[in-house]
């Protein structure tokens, strides 16, 4: 991945070579840029293949359907990444193909696109199944639900979702159990409120607010029970020792995001799920420690929020290009 200072700088060009006012002159300094180090071509690439997802909103002056615009983007990256993904199985062969499909989350990306229920980026929703269960999607989540005789089962396949069950009076034998599942393991549900969420580095973590769930891991690594204010995240093969459960894995369900202490890129990475376009955080202060509550439902508020709190400051060089650098002394 380039540098943070590459990518900022190719935004930087990008903007004055579309904005129509760029001389002779400055295109041959752009050119100069281009060759002046390994990073910057690649910087200028990535720019240049986002820019093409988000090109309606270089003509669209309204509002409304630069925001339209947005969301047709958004769609076009995910599926570009998921075509990627598809073409790099069909070309591999053999062993490599079948272990790359069996990865876990590449089938659930594609499920995804399929579920029951799903939400968009952004977007927020609240769902009763048939029993009276109560679900929460988060932004870009998606999952699919099989009730049968036996059992009660919901399949994450993206995103979070924050759970409370209902008790199954429906059947003689006692009611049927409720488990969620994801590439990672299987979760069973003691009369409770939980939250499951697939993380950025490959895991489950699931946090318990009420009650108690089970865990089996998907390697059939014995499980644990995590019980009340607790979390734990866990791989197919590893199940991380439980700690104190995170309160802002259940306050996104209200549309806030709750930061205890918590650096600045893990902030801006958590309002960057709700928004579309790319987020900047440049290195030099991505590990401020962020206090307080932000609304999850108004991301350029919750933006200007933190720019008043902290020594930052926020550039758009683009419609869909933010920048978070340390502010000017």
């Amino acid at each position: 991945m380039p540098s943070h200072e590459a990518m900022e700088q190719a935004a930087a060009w990008f903007s004055l070579l579309q904005s129509g006012t760029a001389t002779d002159t400055d295109r041959a300094r752009w050119q100069d840029w281009l060759a002046r180090t390994e990073d910057n071509p690649a910087a200028w690439a990535f720019i240049d293949r986002v820019s093409q997802c988000f090109q309606p909103l270089q003509t669209d002056t309204s509002p409304r359907l630069a925001a339209d615009a947005l969301q047709v983007a958004n769609r076009r990256l995910a599926r570009r990444r998921i075509v990627l993904g598809v073409a790099v199985m069909a070309g591999a062969g053999g062993m490599l193909s079948w272990a790359v499909w069996q990865r876990p989350g590449t089938i659930d990306t594609l499920m995804a696109w399929g579920a029951d229920y799903r939400t968009a980026t952004g977007e927020r929703r609240e769902v009763r199944l048939a029993d009276g269960t109560q679900v929460w999607l988060g932004s870009a989540s998606a999952f699919n639900q099989e009730y049968d005789a036996r059992l009660r089962r919901l399949h994450l396949y993206t995103g979070e979702i924050l759970i409370k069950t209902a008790a199954d009076n429906q059947h003689d034998t006692g009611g049927r159990p409720f488990v969620v599942d994801t590439a990672h393991g299987r979760m069973r549900a003691l009369g409770t409120r939980f939250n499951v969420r697939l993380d950025d580095a490959g895991r489950t973590q699931l946090a318990v607010y009420e009650g108690a769930v089970q865990v089996t891991s998907a390697a059939g690594i014995p499980g644990t029970t995590v019980t009340a204010g607790q979390q734990a995240r866990f791989t197919a093969e590893r199940l991380e020792t439980p700690a104190p459960a995170d309160p802002a894995r259940e306050a996104w369900s209200r549309g806030i995001l709750l930061a205890q202490d918590i650096p600045l890129g893990e902030v801006i990475a958590e309002l960057s799920r709700y928004r579309h376009g790319h987020i900047a955080v440049a290195p030099d202060v991505a590990q401020l420690p962020v206090l307080g509550s932000y609304p999850l439902n108004d991301v350029d508020g919750a933006l200007a929020m933190l720019q008043q709190a902290l020594p930052i400051q926020i550039r758009r060089p683009l419609p869909w290009w933010t920048s978070i650098e340390a502010r000017d002394r």
